[in-house]
């Protein structure tokens, strides 16, 4: 999947959105999705790793694809696509991190 087909996602995101709130209290609903969605992907790889259940990636992948839902709809709630919100972030971890990832720079970086 390229960064533009996200933004063909996040159309698709629109159709299971509820708008019957309004628009601040699906941002709410969206920001606490997110923070529960990933609390799911966060307890299965504690059961994994720490609790030596067996892996279940079918299952991460679930609870990603719905984290992925809330960000997708947050972002447009905000006037963003999730092209925008990638490539931000790319530009973000090229200015810290200009010859890749190093330990040095993450401890020494300002925030």
């Amino acid at each position: 999947m390229t960064i533009e087909t996200l933004n063909h996602y996040q159309v698709q995101v629109l159709r299971t959105a509820n708008e019957s709130h309004g628009r601040d209290w699906e941002k709410m609903v969206c920001g606490l999705g997110i923070a529960g969605e990933a609390g799911e992907v966060a307890d299965l790889i504690k059961k994994e790793v720490g609790h030596g259940h067996a892996a279940n990636s079918d299952k991460v992948m679930i609870e990603l694809g719905d984290v992925l839902w809330y960000v997708a709809r947050l972002s447009e709630l905000y006037g963003f696509t999730l092209s925008d919100v990638a490539t931000a972030n790319i530009d973000k971890l090229k200015a810290r991190y200009p010859a890749g990832f190093s330990t040095e720079r993450s401890v020494n970086r300002e925030t």
